[in-house]
């Protein structure tokens, strides 16, 4: 399969090893291969540490596949057709494609599905309700609200309401699994989708209806990471550990992620289109990649790598050393220019894909300057994280349940030029203070 191809699946690199038995592994020519599904408007790179820490116990990177869902918004409701949105029947369809895609490439009879949040409702729909049991060994859902995010007669049509047609029919049996294949749930006590107040989906002391037991399943394996938020309990190391040792019947050689020489990185560029990120690719859009000055941000020579992207999205392949730390400066036309900053990737990947900013507010739009700490794969928390910015607590700052992923900083026009850096407990990555006037936002993004 061509390297386009392969990214515009979203699919990732890998890791090796383990499988249900060692017969099964052996039985199908390597381990069971393992595809993941991202949660509501997400896309396939929030699963880059995870394939790393796969591949890192000797999961073979052809074995495992992180998707794009292409529109991965939900819609308002889910029976009623929405641009740049979709519904479960419509997420439930791809994903079963792409099983079938995934199973004649690899030639394995079962593969194993991990999802996280919505991600975890396809997979959910697939294996017990559409007879996808049988090409399924192991279902794992992370953070997947089961009984819904609500159960109110506000939003009567959404995909997440406990009492709309969807969940009413996945939740109507007597059991929520189906006999021959494994299913584990991952869940949080610190997850702001599973909460019984309803200030985190617009109506503030409302009850929702549920709780943290909503992403539990009848008939499964329902294990509780305490501490761990909403994204956390599928891309955390120690929701790794719980993946591995249900799929592979073992404990992980290791939770670290070892280093290559010289990592090769790629990925797709994708959209933003009527109010909501999409994961279809963009054409024309301008990606630069430089090596920065780790204490200043600061770039060090010339362009590592220069493309504009074609029909398929794809902006790179660009090498680069495993110390790195990187700026990548992206230009789509009708958005502000992104430089993201990074700190060093230990490992190559097909699914470091590239997102424009979201229009801007009014006072964002305006500032000076502008710039923003990221953290995708998790939200931040306190007092559980230490989170700095330009060296103190940002404006966000919210303690209790973790709720919080993007942080704001605008800075005056004196500050331009000067480094800014970003502290998520042990990861700081450190970007330039850039000028609003030429349209720029400088974006601290975490990978941990």
């Amino acid at each position: 399969m061509k390297l386009t191809r392969r990214l515009a699946l979203g699919a990732s690199l890998g890791a090796l090893l383990s499988a249900p038995s060692l017969r099964a592994a052996r039985a199908q020519g390597g381990p069971t291969p393992i595809l993941m599904v991202h949660g509501n408007g997400d896309h396939a790179a929030l699963w880059l540490t995870t394939l790393w820490r796969f591949e890192a116990n000797g999961w073979p990177r052809e074995r495992l596949l992180a998707v794009n869902m292409p529109d991965p918004v939900a819609r308002a409701n889910d029976a009623a057709p929405q641009p740049h949105r979709s519904g479960s029947a419509e997420q439930t369809e791809r994903l079963a494609a792409f099983v079938a895609e995934f199973r004649a490439r690899t030639g394995a009879e079962r593969i194993a599905l991990i999802g996280n949040s919505r991600g975890g409702y396809p997979i959910r729909d697939f294996v017990v309700a559409q007879g996808g049991a049988r090409v399924v060994s192991h279902a794992i859902t992370c953070g997947t609200p089961h009984r819904g995010v609500f159960d109110w007669e506000f939003n009567e049509g959404s995909e997440f309401n406990g009492r709309a047609p969807f969940l009413r029919r996945l939740n109507a049996g007597e059991t929520d699994v189906v006999e021959g294949t494994g299913f584990l749930t991952l869940r949080s006590d610190n997850d702001l989708f599973a909460q019984p107040d309803g200030r985190f989906v617009g109506r503030p002391g409302v009850p929702t209806g549920v709780d943290e037991q909503s992403h539990t399943l009848r008939g499964a394996t329902n294990l509780l990471l305490p501490g761990l938020d909403h994204r956390e309990v599928a891309y955390h190391w120690r929701a790794f550990r719980e993946q591995f040792r249900f799929i592979a019947g073992r404990e992980p050689a290791t939770l670290a992620v070892p280093a290559e020489a010289r990592p090769v990185l790629n990925g797709l560029v994708t959209g933003f289109a009527g109010g909501v990120f999409t994961n279809r690719p963009v054409a024309g859009a301008r990606v630069a990649v430089f090596r920065t000055d780790p204490a200043t941000g600061a770039r060090i020579g010339e362009a590592l790598h220069q493309r504009e992207t074609g029909p398929d999205g794809v902006w790179g392949p660009v090498t680069v050393e495993s110390g790195w730390t990187l700026e990548f400066e992206l230009a789509v036309p009708g958005h502000p220019i992104a430089h993201y900053f990074r700190s060093p990737f230990p490992r190559s990947t097909e699914v470091l894909h590239l997102r424009p900013p979201a229009p801007l507010a009014e006072a964002d739009a305006a500032a000076p300057s502008l710039t923003r700490l990221a953290r995708p794969r998790g939200y931040f928390s306190w007092p559980r994280d230490v989170v700095l910015l330009d060296g103190r607590e940002p404006a966000e700052r919210r303690e209790g349940i973790a709720s919080v992923a993007v942080a704001n900083l605008r800075l005056p026009a004196e500050r331009i030029g000067t480094p800014v850096a970003g502290l998520f407990n042990q990861e700081s990555v450190t970007g330039r203070v850039l000028p609003r006037a030429e349209n720029r936002v400088a974006i601290l993004e975490m990978t941990w």
